[in-house]
């Protein structure tokens, strides 16, 4: 069975147990890749034993600092959720979310992040998420186990590989999730220096811009677009601030 590129993403997981057996959940379903962003945990003998099979997934499994770091290089980024958000939200059913991945991956890597095992996703890294996955359940007792949530997802993008996906624009080549925290950086000093926004209180503003651009999912002709705008409308708004300019001193 050909491997997706689509990695399963850790979010600071804290049970050796929950590890092992997302390793075991992703491998019966054809994926590989999983990667653990500052885990809690060591792996571990429990960890080797939930994950059954699955040690050769396991002991290759990527350790990060960051969750920047986890999803580098990639062009679409999805984050579990385990409850409904009071910000609107880009967000998909299970279903829906699998057959999105199994398109997107067929032009650059995918990302599913799934949160601690206690607190899930905060809203920081929710804002570099594309889109948002829930996964229905009883409302009166939601809990839902990692490694549950894991296999969840894993089958559902097994079942996504047998149906015909979206039809793609072979021109439309997704904007690299590190392309765009740039244009977000360029965005911020652009709307700095037309003063429209107030530096000392930005984040609310630039929350909900960040939400606009993933939800648009910027290709990288669209992003060359939207910073060279940037550029024109706020001259000097390309450049890193930090950067020496042409005479050799400080911005």
């Amino acid at each position: 069975m050909a491997d997706f590129p689509v990695r399963f993403v850790l979010f600071e997981p804290t049970h050796p147990g929950n590890v092992g057996a997302a390793a075991r959940a992703i491998k019966t379903m054809g994926f590989s890749e999983l990667v653990l962003v500052n885990p809690a945990c060591e792996i571990d003998g429990v960890a080797r034993a939930r994950s059954s099979g699955a040690l050769d997934v396991l002991l290759s499994a990527r350790i990060v600092a960051t969750l920047a770091d986890a999803i580098d290089g990639c062009g679409f980024v999805v984050g579990t959720s385990s409850r409904r958000r009071r910000l609107a939200w880009p967000e998909l059913d299970p279903r829906e979310c699998a057959a999105e991945v199994i398109a997107a991956s067929s032009r650059k890597p995918v990302a599913i992040v799934f949160g601690a095992e206690r607190a899930g996703l905060t809203n920081v890294e929710m804002d570099r998420c594309n889109a948002l996955v829930y996964v229905p359940s009883n409302p009166e007792y939601s809990s839902l186990n990692l490694a549950m949530a894991v296999q969840i997802m894993a089958y559902e993008l097994l079942w996504a590989r047998g149906v015909d996906s979206k039809p793609q624009d072979p021109d439309s080549v997704p904007a690299s999730v590190g392309d765009v925290e740039l244009f977000y950086e360029h965005l911020e000093r652009a709307l700095i220096i037309s003063g429209f926004l107030q530096p000392d209180n930005p984040r609310k503003l630039m929350r909900r811009l960040r939400r606009l651009f993933n939800r648009a999912r910027l290709d990288e002709s669209e992003l060359k677009i939207m910073r060279g705008i940037l550029t024109t409308l706020a001259g000097g708004s390309g450049r890193d601030p930090a950067a020496p300019d042409e005479s050799g001193g400080e911005r």
